[in-house]
């Protein structure tokens, strides 16, 4: 595939790779919203009334 390449050890080990973001954009950003939504995955969540209601008070939402 052009625009992406593996980095390997010396036994030939893939250990990392390399995304031309010009043309894969797109497809590392898709890859770092799921690292971040795995990395959230045992937050605690919070209701969107509760979510809503501070941003109100904060003036960040009109009602």
């Amino acid at each position: 595939m052009e625009g992406i390449k593996f980095v390997t050890d010396a036994k030939g080990n893939k250990v990392a790779v390399q995304l031309d973001l010009k043309e894969h954009g797109d497809l590392w950003e898709d890859i770092q919203d799921g690292l971040v939504a795995e990395a959230r995955r045992d937050e605690k969540s919070i209701p969107w009334a509760e979510v809503k209601t501070g941003l109100v008070k904060s003036g960040k939402l009109n009602k």
